[in-house]
């Protein structure tokens, strides 16, 4: 079960506090969950409206396991310079079937917001 590759669309750090929220930090995170009996080897691409792609960003999905990664980990994702409140769209290839999902807790407004969706995958 799962796909080799998969798209995240609608990709948007929100920020970390608004006004008073003191319970929640704002944040972004990919989930890959890899079911089979191997390490998935994925790449990320990271594509922007307005300067050209971050691509090859290796990142290991160890095997029967779920990973998540989250778009503020520098370590990972510092080449991209992702910034706060900045659109982008992701691509994740793997060498072994996986399956990505996206979640994000935006606290821009009084009433946050928690999104959460399965990437496209084929």
């Amino acid at each position: 079960m799962g796909k080799k590759d998969w798209s995240i669309v609608d990709g948007y750090r929100p920020p970390l506090k608004k006004g008073d929220a003191t319970d929640y930090k704002g944040h972004e995170c990919v989930l890959i969950l890899n079911r089979t009996e191997q390490d998935a080897h994925c790449l990320i691409d990271i594509y922007f409206e307005d300067k050209p792609p971050v691509k090859g960003i290796e990142f290991t999905a160890p095997a029967e396991r779920i990973s998540t990664f989250y778009t503020d980990n520098e370590e990972l994702l510092g080449k991209a310079g992702l910034e706060i409140m900045q659109q982008y769209a992701m691509h994740i290839s793997s060498d072994t079937e996986i399956v990505v999902q996206y979640g994000r807790m935006d606290v821009n407004q009084d009433n946050l917001a928690y999104m959460v969706t399965l990437g496209y995958g084929e």
